[in-house]
């Protein structure tokens, strides 16, 4: 901070401690002889404090506004989303560990990549509604609103991506409710609702005073270097993938959905010494069910199968605790299983 800004930091901070002695000094007035005129002034007073501590939070943000800098959309700066987007990636991983404690009673992988604790759905899921909602905080049934429509978009199109680049179905909504092509339902859009008030109005808040309570630079050469390693990350995700897909088919004489020209250049690859090398020690079949225990493959004739099943010698979680109730019942309305 310069010399001049702590100079009119502390000119600010003596203002509002007179108006508190000030405040102090009619109080005690007031026990003395109470009266009208007393309570008015008291008042008064405790307003122009209010005003004078909310210039200085403006003050702040905006100064913090500055420093970040760059092009932003609704007044969030490129560098916030990348920070929001890491954040969010780290939490949702964290949401979905518990989770599956608690539902199916392992601790297993959830994560969207090979490496880093990272489920980049909830990164890019909250950036996208914590933007998109800006314009929605007037009041609850506008965020209500909002969060149905933007969770429900952001949804289908990350269920329709999964589909169409990496070949995976990761949720299947076909047996509820209301659903549109198994990708939403109607129960998650509510959820989305309830969760676009939630994270607008308590999480959010709290993440943003996190960020600020870090220097920009720290925060900004962080945020940067972490989402480098996750775009990596998800490179090698993609290619260890694909090799495993070419497995799958190969050996279990699975026919998929889509995917087949690439099959034929993993296979391709494959005849490589050196490349079948890395695959079967860093991208194993082990490896492969125990970082992505719930991924799921459709069949040409429109079967989902969870992959896990395909290989009963794996157990796909990292250690069970205890034995979950109502698994089956939770599978099959989750999922359209297939022979």
């Amino acid at each position: 901070m310069k010399i001049e800004d702590k100079k009119e930091l502390k000119n600010d901070l003596n203002h509002i401690v007179e108006d508190l002695e000030e405040i102090v000094e009619n109080v005690e007035e007031m026990e003395e002889q109470p009266g009208e005129e007393q309570k008015k002034e008291v008042t008064e007073n405790l307003e122009k404090v209010k005003e004078q501590i909310a210039a200085l939070e403006e003050g702040k943000e905006t100064e913090t506004k500055k420093k970040e800098k760059g092009f932003s959309i609704f007044g969030i700066t490129i560098w916030r989303m990348l920070a929001y987007f890491v954040i969010y990636s780290v939490l949702g991983f964290i949401v979905e560990t518990i989770f599956a404690f608690f539902s199916e009673g392992v601790i297993e992988s959830r994560k969207s990549f090979l490496y880093g604790p990272f489920c980049a759905i909830y990164g890019v899921g909250a950036v996208v509604m914590i933007v998109g909602l800006q314009k929605c905080k007037k009041n609850n049934f506008t965020l209500c609103l909002g969060g149905f429509l933007i969770g429900s978009v952001v949804e289908y199109l990350v269920s329709l991506i999964g589909e169409l680049v990496f070949h995976v179905k990761w949720w299947d909504y076909s047996d509820m409710a209301f659903n549109l092509q198994g990708r939403i339902c109607l129960t998650f859009s509510i959820a989305w609702a309830a969760l676009g008030v939630f994270l607008i109005k308590i999480v959010n808040p709290i993440v943003d005073k996190v960020i600020d309570k870090i220097p920009v630079k720290v925060w900004k050469i962080g945020s940067l270097v972490i989402v480098i390693f996750m775009f990596i990350d998800w490179i090698i995700s993609s290619f260890a993938m694909q090799m495993f897909f070419m497995r799958i088919v190969d050996n279990h004489h699975i026919e998929l959905k889509d995917g087949s020209e690439y099959i034929e250049i993993c296979r391709d690859l494959y005849q490589e010494e050196w490349i079948k090398n890395i695959v079967d020690t860093f991208w194993n079949d082990e490896v492969m069910v125990k970082t992505f225990p719930n991924l799921r493959v459709t069949t040409k004739k429109g079967a989902v199968i969870y992959v896990s099943k395909l290989y009963p010698e794996i157990h796909p979680y990292y250690i069970k605790v205890f034995e979950p109730i109502h698994l089956e019942k939770f599978e099959f309305i989750m999922t359209k299983k297939g022979e």
